[in-house]
């Protein structure tokens, strides 16, 4: 029975080595898978932006269930928009009531700012924070760890991917991107993800307009496990 005691105990030994032994995007990354396994969470994720910046968006506050609904609440100044997804389905809550994503995004022949396809757009290209964040983490050239947060350098097609709200294998050439740059950090507590940050500037080209991108993206996570959803009827029947 000796025999088989010592390969035992060198085995739990060897457990919090290999542990400690983790880089910093292996722990952000098994955060973020860990955090995707839960049974539902909550999150708000806040953005800033220079003061004379055209485009303001305020907060969106999220909740989603493993394997089931993701709800999605935008605010743009006094006004606010619901959504809501579900596995590769999605509706959003227009003026005329719940739409699907794909009535949404449909040209309707007019060549102005559409906000509801602008919004159908972000949902169609949204991530959930366990998955955004193991995103950005596979996107960081090096991550380092301190006290409190893994932080690092975003790598140059990371920035410009996160410039222009494009995921990568979407195909389409997307908007041009000069000169974009970025950072992330992320905050885990008992190997949790709790909160992450990117920032991200360049110059993007919107229609043969050249603007100027500094924008900083807070995601905070609550609720995990303890988080309640409720999806409208109507929304229900445009996911089926």
């Amino acid at each position: 029975m000796k025999r088989h005691i010592l390969p035992g105990l060198m085995a739990l030994l060897a457990t919090p080595l290999l542990a400690a032994d983790a880089s910093p995007k292996a722990e952000v990354k098994n955060a973020a898978a860990v955090l995707g396994n839960q049974t539902n969470y909550s999150w708000q994720a806040t953005v800033e932006v220079p003061a004379d910046s055209p485009f303001k968006p305020g907060p969106t506050d999220g909740k989603t269930e493993k394997g089931g609904y993701t709800t999605l609440s935008f605010s743009f100044g006094d006004n606010m928009t619901e959504a809501v997804t579900k596995g590769t389905n999605g509706a959003v809550k227009t003026d005329d009531g719940w739409k699907t994503l794909a009535k949404a995004l449909k040209d309707n022949g007019d060549s102005g700012f559409n906000p509801t396809r602008f919004i159908a757009r972000m949902v169609q290209n949204y991530r959930v924070p366990a998955v955004e964040a193991a995103s950005l983490a596979d996107d960081a050239k090096e991550l380092k760890k301190d006290t409190n947060s893994v932080s690092g350098d975003l790598t140059e097609a990371g920035a410009k991917a996160w410039l222009s709200f494009r995921r990568r294998g979407n195909g389409g050439d997307g908007p041009t991107v000069t000169n974009p740059k970025g950072s992330v950090k992320f905050w885990v507590k008992d190997g949790k993800l709790v909160k992450y940050q990117y920032h991200v500037q360049g110059t993007v080209n919107f229609n043969g307009d050249d603007r100027d991108i500094d924008r900083t993206t807070t995601v905070e996570i609550k609720d995990v496990n303890t988080t309640k959803i409720e999806v409208p009827d109507d929304a229900k029947k445009k996911l089926q």
